[in-house]
């Protein structure tokens, strides 16, 4: 099942999609400009074979609602996010999102 619905940071709109997969689940906070998701985000395919897309992401572990996703520390981030919006390993997801909103 997928559900996707609108949230609010602090004021601020994204997406939040949650895609019940067999024995886990995949959650994703999104704007236009990039998203933040759960461990099964792959970070170095983004960064090694899809770096021409400039991608910006970052994924965060062993999250298993919203909010936890919101107020972990995120784990690993795509060059891109690190280079375009400061983003860094041990960043709150929240602040990376904010960050978004802000440019």
């Amino acid at each position: 099942m997928i559900h996707v619905e609108p949230i609010w940071i602090d004021d601020q709109p994204f997406t939040y999609t949650h895609v019940a997969l067999p024995k886990t689940n995949l959650l994703i906070i999104s704007n236009d400009i990039g998203y933040i998701m759960c461990g099964a985000l792959d970070i170095d395919l983004f960064n090694d074979y899809l770096k021409d897309r400039e991608i910006i992401a970052a994924r965060a572990v062993g999250v298993r609602t919203v909010d936890a996703l919101i107020h972990a520390p995120l784990q690993k981030v795509t060059t891109s996010a690190q280079e375009k919006y400061g983003w860094y390993e041990g960043m709150i997801g929240k602040h990376a999102l904010l960050s978004l909103s802000s440019s």
